[in-house]
């Protein structure tokens, strides 16, 4: 073990002195050579499953023993003609074993320490039942997510006992992402005096502090860094290697824990940006289509005052000739005094034109009436457009955020089980994503309000699935309210298992059923405009 540990520290020193990464192979495309689970039954025995080259180190292969039993998993695996980590990077200085599960989620089941030969073995166990295997290259010991250098990935055999499942999607952390340039530790081959993981915990220092830990995690930082010391003194003491090792191990972890955790923070900054840029866009829509909603107001407000003024001049000209009737009347009677006969007679078609006068006056005030009807009809036809607009408009920037339906109750807005961790409320980053940009859209258009529902699949029993709905629509409503939205608009429920949407009985249908639903609804969106 000795030998082989020399070996890798002197690539490692090589590559950190060079200031470049030893080129390596391409690692095999997941899309191309995508990774299958296996449900292992329990009290089943044991069996085993062949671990194959992704093409990174085309000459390694492995296999491992898996047995499922009451309260864990037990995994013996061992790998062969495995080339040393350094070859991809100095900065990759041991191989970790992981188990992935169907819906995605990763889970670090140990180190993988090889010798000269490139053989290692590692006895571990999980929580899981169905899972796939895979190996990757890795900085140190205690990362939480796989790099991108995958080298190995189970194969199930002809023999192999248990279901094959399909693995969904799982992240993996780029590349660059652990290389460093130039030799920043200064490190030398001395395994006489220096354990491995003494420089497994320097690079997990260094690694932490390239992503900003120093500033995004300043007390987990600040622990690394004294258990780091604590370790280099112990070193520098020649202390037993047990409390060096000891020592070293904490400050991977605590080192591990604060490049995460300096990750989410700069994610969640990076949130709240395009929250804000979100909440702007929109902002700005809302104020030039209000700005010209005014405009066309004041186009019908001025149009109107001209009507009315030259209703109000047309009713002036009516009186004036009404005045000059009367005054030719009253002419008229006084000349025609002597004359009694044509009097009347001109009395008569008087009449008749004062009775034609008035008909008049009352069919334009009839027409005048209809035309004031004809125009609340309009506006009562434009603001019904308007809201039809508004719906189309929210359905469409939805959609890219989120799968978004319209239906009768409003715009279901749809999140898939994949957004939380397996049988938990937690929301995952790019869960927080997505609700940041939702919310950021909802707060520009006020008068909105969201129903959050919870569902499950049929698996479990009525009174976990029924609890777990209601977290994680509680869950989902309280991320929002702390976006801004106001609580008033907010409600959660949980519907359990009895509401499903596709067949309980295949994983397919399961996940469908699996979701959350957030309606959006509210007068200012009007009625039903697309199809359910």
């Amino acid at each position: 073990m000795k030998s082989a540990t020399a070996s890798l520290l002197q690539l490692l020193v090589i590559g950190l002195a060079s200031g470049q990464p030893p080129q390596s192979p391409s690692v095999a495309d997941q899309s191309n050579n995508p990774l299958q689970a296996i449900g292992y039954r329990v009290g089943g025995g044991a069996t085993k499953i062949a671990l194959t080259s992704t093409g990174a180190v085309p000459q390694a292969y492995g296999e491992a023993t898996v047995e499922a039993k009451t309260g864990a998993t037990y995994v013996e695996a061992e790998v062969k003609s495995l080339a040393q980590p350094t070859k991809f990077g100095a900065s990759f200085l041991t191989y970790v074993l992981w188990a992935v599960s169907p819906e995605g989620s990763t889970y670090n089941l140990g180190e993988v320490r090889i010798n000269d030969a490139g053989e290692g073995r590692l006895k571990t166990s999980t929580q899981l039942q169905a899972f796939s295997l895979f190996v990757t290259a890795e900085p140190y010991f205690a990362v939480h997510q796989p790099s991108e250098i995958l080298v190995l990935q189970n194969e199930i055999r002809k023999d192999t006992k248990g279901e094959v499942l399909p693995v969904h999607e799982y992240k993996l952390m780029a590349r660059a992402q652990y290389q460093r340039m130039g030799n920043p530790l200064e490190l030398s081959v001395d395994l006489k005096h220096v354990p491995l993981e003494m420089y497994e915990a320097r690079n997990a220092a260094e690694i932490a502090r390239s992503h900003g830990a120093e500033q995004y995690a300043p007390d987990i930082f600040a622990t690394l860094s004294e258990s780091l010391k604590k370790a280099e003194d112990a070193l520098a003491r020649k202390a037993g290697n047990k409390e060096i090792v000891s020592a070293a191990r904490q400050a991977v972890e605590f080192a591990e824990d604060a490049r995460a955790l300096a990750v989410q923070r700069q994610q969640e900054e990076k949130i709240a940006r395009e929250r804000e840029a979100a909440a702007a866009k929109a902002k700005a829509e809302a104020e030039a289509k209000a700005a010209a909603e005014a405009a066309e107001a004041k186009r019908k407000a001025d149009a109107e005052v001209r009507r009315q003024a030259e209703l109000a001049a047309a009713r002036e000209a009516v009186m004036k000739a009404q005045a000059e009737v009367a005054a030719v009347k009253a002419k008229m009677e006084a000349e025609a005094q002597a004359a009694k006969a044509k009097a009347e007679a001109d009395a008569l078609a008087k009449g008749k034109a004062d009775a034609e006068a008035l008909a008049a006056r009352t069919k334009a005030e009839a027409d005048a009436l209809r035309a004031k009807e004809e125009a609340a009809k309009a506006e009562a036809e434009q603001a019904r457009q308007a809201a039809e607009a508004l719906r189309a408009q929210l359905l469409e920037q939805f959609n890219r955020i989120l799968e978004t339906r319209d239906t009768p109750r409003g715009l279901v807005v749809n999140m898939a089980d994949v957004l939380f961790d397996t049988a938990k409320f937690d929301l995952r980053p790019i869960a927080r994503e997505k609700l940041a940009k939702l919310s950021g859209i909802v707060l520009a258009h006020p008068g909105l309000n969201l129903e959050i529902e919870g569902h499950t699949d049929s698996t479990g029993s009525d009174e976990f699935n029924q609890t777990l709905s209601e977290q994680r629509a509680d869950a989902v409503r309280t991320y929002l309210i702390d976006q801004g939205l106001p609580e008033t608009s907010l409600t959660a429920r949980g519907f359990g298992k009895s509401m499903p949407v596709a067949d309980n009985g295949t994983a397919a249908g399961r996940q469908q059923n699996r979701r959350v639903e957030i309606v959006v609804s509210g007068e200012v969106i009007g009625t039903k405009i697309g199809k359910q």
